[in-house]
């Protein structure tokens, strides 16, 4: 199975060409008494005359090597610390900075509370959610004290702002804008005396994560938006919520910026007319839009993908019903599997459909016409086996972690007979 922490990569070089979405290293200086540094998601430290501005803490995991890339940089008390948004990987490592000084300002969006509540009280749904979009199984993740996060950090927000914020520390100016984005609750920093753009997860060096299949609804229309805020401030450094700093090339910040909201606004409109084109069902949706293609580096599948974004923008805009009228009152689905499988002759028949397809490079078919097969009989080790096969075989054609990892999870749980669990 796949991990987080396996995939980063040991590349301590900071250059664009090698700034990608797992870059490890740091501390970068990215401006004068400004450092950044990575592992997994990023931190960037701005050193002033009252103390650092910190602009996220990293996981829980990683924080205290974070912490020591920063403190051998400066000693200097943290001031401040603002938290882009409340996902585990950025507002979860701030103990690792000040563990020998009172605890600092905390600045976040209003609506950050509320995320942490919200993970308290599904935290057995997020812990699963996390451990097929990691690549593993519940089982296999339900001791593991690394991903029973979903809570409130030990140091949460102590400032919260609505719109906009702008906060003063040792003569520099930090802005703090809220954007509806990857979350509901996210931010960015621009410190205009030093010319360095903090996005978070609003740039990551790959697809926008706008489409993630399980987690709660993004905004792909007002994150693009964002983006083009963000470029009309010039900055001349970006250190990015995941991947490696861009140091003192504004042109490039700029052109990196703009292509992202380019690609998200496409994808967005092209969605809406095919939404507007008689409402059809979902799933035609997504396969009548035409994505948006790039060459450039910072916007390939690598976590996200284009597709599940169509998603998204479908689930803003209309019900939870798929649009597909047998699917607005199905049947059980073990029910429905068992008579698919019946007239194909059996489970196995199904299976055989299903591995054709599957040498015919058809694996959307193949892992389709393998579910029924896994559900209308998963006593059967062999077609357990089988199942696992197919979706091992779909995962190393995928691109995206998320893809990769949660068809890694379906095959190991199809070994088991269970879908999902």
């Amino acid at each position: 199975m796949l991990d987080p922490f396996q995939k980063i990569s040991e590349n301590l070089g900071h250059s664009p060409e090698d700034a990608k979405f797992f870059w490890a290293g740091g501390p970068v200086e990215v401006a004068d008494r400004t450092w950044f540094g990575s592992m997994f998601s990023g931190v960037t430290a701005f050193d002033t005359d009252d103390g650092v501005v910190l602009v996220d803490s990293g996981l829980e995991k990683v924080a205290p090597m974070l912490a020591g890339m920063i403190r051998s940089r400066t000693q200097a008390p943290v001031h401040t610390a603002v938290f882009t948004q409340g996902h585990v990987d950025h507002a979860f490592g701030l103990w690792a900075f000040v563990q020998d000084q009172p605890a600092p300002r905390v600045v976040a969006h209003r609506n950050m509370p509320p995320r942490f509540a919200r993970y308290a009280r599904t935290s057995a749904h997020n812990e699963a959610l996390n451990a097929r979009q990691f690549g593993g199984t519940v089982e296999a993740r339900a001791h593991d004290a690394q991903y029973q996060t979903f809570r409130a950090p030990k140091l949460p927000p102590n400032v919260l702002y609505d719109e906009r914020v702008d906060l003063t520390v040792g003569g520099l100016t930090f802005e703090v804008h809220h954007c509806k984005g990857e979350t509901d609750d996210h931010s960015w920093i621009f410190c205009p005396e030093r010319s360095v753009l903090c996005p978070g997860d609003l740039f990551i060096w790959g697809v926008p994560n706008a489409g993630n299949p399980q987690k709660v609804q993004r905004y792909p229309w007002t994150w693009a938006e964002g983006l083009r805020a963000m470029a009309g401030k010039d900055p001349e450094s970006m250190c990015p919520g995941h991947g490696g700093p861009v140091v003192r090339d504004g042109k490039l910040v700029k052109r990196m910026l703009l292509e992202t909201a380019s690609f998200l606004e496409a994808i967005v409109e092209r969605t809406l007319d095919a939404l507007n084109d008689g409402s059809p069902p979902h799933v035609d949706i997504v396969h009548r839009v035409r994505l948006p293609v790039s060459d450039s580096p910072w916007l390939q599948p690598v976590y996200d993908e284009a597709e599940f974004i169509i998603r998204n923008v479908v689930r803003y805009y209309g019900g939870w019903w798929s649009g597909r009228p047998s699917e607005l009152k199905p049947p059980p689905r073990d029910a429905l599997a068992r008579e698919v499988a019946g007239l194909a002759g059996g489970a196995a028949a199904l299976l055989q459909r299903a591995e054709a397809h599957a040498r015919g490079g058809e694996l959307r078919l193949a892992c389709s016409l393998g579910d029924f097969a896994l559900e209308a009989a998963s006593e059967d080790e062999a077609v357990r086996a089988r199942v696992a096969r197919l979706y091992r075989q779909r995962a190393d054609h995928e691109d995206s972690l998320m893809a990769i990892n949660i068809f890694s999870s379906a095959a190991a749980y199809a070994e088991k007979g269970r879908p999902f669990r």
